[in-house]
């Protein structure tokens, strides 16, 4: 995690990229760790030999909510926190698009754009990024979306 920023920061920062996580691995380990805790045994994404013989991709795939659930600790690693912030809560996402497949093996970062940050009198800052999940060496991303994620302040501004 980067160092805290301010509110003030924070409203400068919009429209522009607000951090780049590391490379990270996507494992068949961790592919079959989600099929069991979801219940999606495809074989496309749980058995490499069917896999590489019956499908376009030549091996198994990740889920694509296994990508969409690795953009939490991608953006922990590669945003700053929001000073006075208390915990930061996942709102939702719009406009999701899966645009290519992550083979297994394959390393993936996210980059997060700052679309808007809306601070409320509640003390609560709604913020708007537009993500990009980059499949190394590749030029079409894993995923695109907005993700919209709630920052809850200890103590709410004092609204002009």
């Amino acid at each position: 995690m980067k160092e805290a920023i301010s509110l003030k920061q924070l409203k400068e920062a919009v429209g522009t990229e607000l951090g780049c996580s590391e490379w990270r691995v996507v494992s068949q380990e961790m592919i079959n760790q989600f099929a069991d805790a979801t219940d999606d045994h495809q074989f496309i994404h749980t058995d490499p030999e069917r896999a590489e013989k019956e499908t376009p991709f030549g091996g198994t795939i990740a889920h694509g909510f296994l990508t969409i659930s690795l953009l939490s600790t991608l953006a922990y690693e590669a945003l700053p926190m929001l000073e006075g912030a208390t915990m930061g809560i996942n709102y939702g996402f719009d406009k999701v698009r899966f645009m290519a497949p992550v083979k297994s093996g394959k390393r993936v970062r996210a980059r997060f754009k700052l679309a808007d940050a809306d601070i409320r009198p509640s003390g609560r800052v709604l913020n708007n990024y537009e993500v990009t999940l980059e499949i190394e060496n590749s030029l079409k991303p894993a995923l695109v979306a907005n993700w919209l994620t709630i920052a809850v302040l200890e103590n709410p501004p004092e609204m002009d």
